[in-house]
């Protein structure tokens, strides 16, 4: 849903962006299992869970899970910032 402050529609970022979705969605799609991505971050698996409920995470973890997904987490966030850029932009 947009959102309006001053007139001026915001990008809804929370939604764009839940990165524990992109990680566990990526996780899913290499086929791989909780527990082997427990073991590569060396921690339960309940935190595996907790990860994919987070909408933010520490940026230190995010390198760590990038490398062991060979995924660039970060790349993804920075077109999300593009993408509101470019929404913003517009209205000027």
């Amino acid at each position: 849903m947009e959102k309006y402050v001053d007139g001026f529609m915001q990008p809804d970022l929370k939604n764009a962006l839940h990165i524990g979705k992109m990680i566990e969605a990526e996780l899913r799609r290499q086929e791989r299992t909780v527990t082997w991505f427990s073991r590569q971050l060396h921690c339960d698996r309940r935190n595996v869970y907790d990860i994919f409920n987070r909408n933010s995470i520490d940026t230190g973890l995010l390198l760590r899970v990038s490398m062991i997904l060979r995924t660039n987490f970060f790349k993804a966030i920075s077109d999300v910032f593009d993408s509101s850029i470019n929404v913003i932009e517009r209205q000027y």
